[in-house]
């Protein structure tokens, strides 16, 4: 009983099942209320009688008007998505009373009428009666209380009244729309069933629906942004510059790129680890957002490379300010984790000042704008010129010809002598790269080194240079090795195995092997400097200070470090004549360096008036080009065997 009571119980407790069903059954009730209309004409045609008004005609013409008026008011509903639950709820318990009070009322009505007619009248009472009943619980099939019900009703009330009457002549009727109500009661069940699971089956796809749609925005916003800052990324920048280009020409000078990328980020990672670059990150993005504007959009698109695309009138101008700004917001010192640290930046800007300059030309000619910045001394802005295409080019090119050298053994080890300052002998060699075999030519090492250093090709490079004046200078006797060490190996943290393994291959004894780091270097990352000299240190090498005079090193960095030597830079040596101001910096050099238990190398020597007062200061070595060019391997042999003959002859001469 229970369980029949919950089928004629309406459940309001699932919204969006409640929802559902009003949608389907109120499509519905205007067709109800219709053939209810319908229905009541017939039988009061068929049982029309003036002598009894009230019967015929007031109380049908009474049920028809409500009917009309109720299915007018379902017909104004509109559309159920802008009706509350509640409003829909209240409708649904309205319609279950409705229903049963409108049964038993057009029941009693026909029962009321049925003596008075005769048996053509009474067979179409029987027949009105029972199509009404199923057109109704067919109707309200989706709302199941509300079909139950006049099933029910009509039923019970039919089965009772017209199986006595008549002498229980209509038995055999009640008996078949009794049979046809159980059944209608069981499709009507049914269907419920299955219209209940369809919708949760429908809520639940259009939950998933919603959650497929959520994680792919969500992958979208991955795919499109960076993790680390949360800008957007490069793929997001690419496809805004592909909108932007897929519009009609925009009006000149109206779109502007800004390409950014920071300098001595690298050293940042190396020296203080990726937690703390992240942060400086996570910081200049921050900053850099502030600073631009609402109709500017800044992208991160590499690990120290950022992008702003800038639409507005007159862009290049805005662009060139807002550069400027981005210049000294980056240079601004930043605290991570008790270090402060501080990075510069190589700017390019690039406008759509001529026809060519689509969206994603702009891009190109900033990066490039970008790459001349930071080729012609870094922390500052280059606004994009044409001729840098001409120099880009020739540098990629140089990029590719590097590679294909290494391969085809295009390039050569000079070695240019360092000799002692007192006796003239050659006691050192100085290790140099040339490319005399490039088939276009031979390219100078200014022109090219810088270039290895920027695409990392310094490495392969610089083992080159190291492992082939090992093999040529092992066989020199005493010798000693000096090679030049670029910022970028040093930055390497494998490039001590990777001098271990070539001493080891090559057998050349470490005492003989010197390396040569810039003062430059040494300013900008004296924590990595002072781990590798005390590995080098360690397996007998020793490492001397190029460059010195041309930074600002202090007296404390040079007593930390333990540099074996300093070498004078040939700037110094300028203009040097006894008694100048250059004589006076040079020799107070060098007697600075003496009292830290340096020896003093100084390069650059011309002539022989430099040599002489070098020697009178107390430098060590000597080298330059009185002492010898850059040579390659057979003729530097050739000079040390004659310095070496030369000064068997005078000891010689000395002991006879």
């Amino acid at each position: 009983m229970q369980a029949f009571a919950n089928i004629l119980r309406l459940d309001t407790s699932d919204p969006e099942l409640t929802r559902a069903q009003f949608r389907s059954f109120s499509r519905q009730m205007p067709l109800l209320y219709a053939i209810l209309v319908c229905n009541a004409f017939a039988i009061a045609l068929s049982f029309f009688d003036p002598a009894r008004p009230i019967k015929t005609v007031v109380t049908p013409l009474v049920t028809c008007g409500i009917a009309v008026w109720r299915g007018i008011w379902w017909w104004q509903q509109g559309d159920p998505a802008k009706l509350s639950d509640e409003y829909i709820a209240a409708c649904l318990r309205r319609t279950c009373w409705l229903a049963i009070l409108m049964t038993m009322a057009f029941e009693a009505w026909c029962i009321w009428v049925y003596p008075d007619g005769d048996a053509y009248a009474r067979s179409n009472l029987t027949f009105f009666l029972g199509l009404t009943e199923v057109s109704t619980v067919f109707c309200l099939m989706t709302l199941r209380p509300a079909a139950m019900r006049v099933a029910l009703v009509s039923t019970l009330s039919f089965l009772f009244y017209f199986s006595w009457v008549d002498g229980g002549k209509l038995l055999g009727q009640s008996v078949v729309l009794t049979l046809v109500c159980i059944g209608m009661i069981v499709v009507t069940h049914r269907y419920n069933i299955s219209f209940s699971e369809l919708v949760r089956s429908q809520r639940t796809l259009r939950t998933r629906q919603m959650e497929a749609e959520k994680l792919s925005e969500e992958n979208r916003r991955i795919a499109f942004s960076d993790p680390l800052s949360g800008l957007p990324n490069r793929r997001e920048l690419l496809t805004r510059l592909d909108r932007l280009e897929a519009r009609a020409d925009p009006l000149p000078d109206s779109l502007a790129v800004i390409f950014i990328d920071l300098d001595g980020f690298k050293e940042v990672n190396d020296e203080h680890g990726h937690q703390a670059g992240d942060a400086l990150i996570r910081s200049i993005c921050l900053r850099l957002g502030q600073h631009c504007p609402a109709h500017a959009r800044l992208a991160r698109v590499g690990g120290d490379e950022f992008a702003v695309l800038l639409e507005s009138p007159r862009a290049q101008a805005e662009a060139e300010r807002l550069a400027a700004t981005i210049l000294e917001e980056i240079s601004l010192p930043v605290l991570v984790e008790r270090h402060v640290l501080q990075v510069g930046a190589s700017i390019g800007v690039a406008a759509n000042t001529d026809a060519a300059g689509t969206p994603r030309e702009l891009l190109r000619r900033a990066d490039t704008a970008m790459y001349h910045a930071k080729t012609g001394g870094k922390n500052q802005v280059a606004v994009y010129d044409a001729a840098f295409d001409e120099g880009r080019k020739h540098r990629l090119a140089v990029e590719t010809q590097i590679g294909r050298g290494l391969a085809r053994d295009e390039f050569e080890v000079y070695y240019q002598p360092e000799v002692d300052a007192e006796t003239g002998r050659i006691v050192a060699v100085e290790a140099l790269l040339r490319w005399p075999r490039r088939p276009e030519g031979p390219l100078p090492p200014d022109d090219f080194i810088d270039i290895a250093e920027a695409t990392g090709q310094i490495h392969p490079l610089g083992m080159f240079v190291l492992e082939r004046a090992c093999r040529d200078t092992a066989p020199l006797g005493n010798l000693r090795l000096s090679v030049n060490v670029s910022p970028a190996q040093f930055r390497d943290s494998h490039f001590e195995r990777q001098v271990a393994h070539v001493l080891e291959q090559t057998r050349f004894p470490p005492e003989r092997l010197q390396f040569e780091i810039t003062e430059g270097y040494l300013l900008a990352n004296p924590e990595r400097v002072v781990r590798a000299v005390e590995t080098f240190k360690e397996r007998g090498m020793s490492i001397a200070l190029d460059d010195f005079g041309t930074g600002f090193t202090s007296i404390h960095y040079l007593r930390s470090y333990g540099f074996s030597h300093i070498k004078i830079d040939k700037s110094l040596l300028d203009g040097l004549a006894p008694g100048s101001k250059g004589a006076m910096l040079v020799t107070g050099a060098i007697m600075l360096a003496c009292g830290l238990d340096m020896r003093v190398i100084a390069e650059g020597v011309e002539t022989e008036e430099q040599a002489q007062l070098l020697r009178q200061a107390g430098c060590h070595k000597l080298q330059g080009y009185l002492f010898g060019k850059p040579m390659p391997l057979a003729d530097f042999v050739a000079a040390w065997e004659r310095s070496e003959r030369t000064v068997l002859q005078a000891s010689a001469r000395f002991a006879g």
